[in-house]
């Protein structure tokens, strides 16, 4: 069922590029399965169906995992990153989704920096400024980006947003719309250091508008691995 699934969203995804208008249709789309509160067993399905990129949302369930997975993957954190997890942060995971702020920048670099890593990092931005969500608002961005292109032991690579979880989910479109044209100002800046290419967004509800309005990575979990076991 999990690799019936994972091709299911794989072929949605290439409908929803077929179906852009503002963005190449061919520019690729890469699909991080979100595997909190899934188990190992159900995370090897889905790798060995193809999935390359696994998202995880706490350090913790992260680090029970990595050691017996006994897979080849590329692991994201896209959730709430605490400051004091920044040690195991850089340890564990190639791409993290969720920096929001200097202080956890600079906890970041300072970690990477001791085990000799250059660690690619988005800016979580909270564009619709949900209180219930983490992110930096959009008129205190470049600061930070500024930031996180001096720190020497962080490469900025792009952003990441979540949308309210509206209950038409057509409303989400504007805002991955902005979100888009906010990624590609920030492409014009002549960073120093800044490699970016990534715009996250989209979820298992609203994946598919996001990929439509130019999101090139999607964290998709429920849609892949069913409900949630807690």
């Amino acid at each position: 069922m999990i690799a019936e699934n994972l091709h299911q969203v794989e072929q949605h995804i290439k409908e929803a590029m077929a179906r852009r208008t503002c963005v190449p249709k061919d520019a690729p789309v890469k699909l991080v399965a979100v595997t909190k509160n899934h188990d190992v067993e159900a995370m090897r399905e889905a790798i060995d169906a193809g999935a390359t990129d696994i998202g995880e949302n706490r350090i913790q369930e992260a680090k029970s995992k990595f050691d017996i997975l006994d897979r080849d993957v590329t692991w994201h954190l896209i959730g709430h990153l605490q400051t004091n997890k920044a040690k195991q942060a850089v340890k564990y995971f190639s791409l993290i989704h969720s920096v929001d702020s200097e202080h956890l920048a600079r906890a970041l670099d300072k970690e990477a920096g001791k085990i000799g890593k250059c660690q690619d990092v988005l800016v979580q931005v909270n564009l619709a400024k949900e209180d219930s969500k983490s992110g930096i608002y959009k008129e205190d961005l470049r600061p930070l980006l500024d930031l996180v292109d001096a720190l020497p032991n962080l490469r900025l690579r792009g952003l990441m947003c979540i949308a309210p979880n509206y209950a038409d989910v057509e409303a989400c479109r504007p805002l991955f719309h902005e979100m888009y044209e906010i990624f590609q100002q920030v492409k014009e800046i002549p960073f120093k250091t800044a490699n970016i290419s990534y715009l996250s967004m989209g979820m298992t509800h609203d994946y598919q508008i996001a990929v439509e309005e130019g999101a090139n990575i999607v964290r998709v979990g429920t849609a892949i691995f069913g409900p949630r076991q807690y």
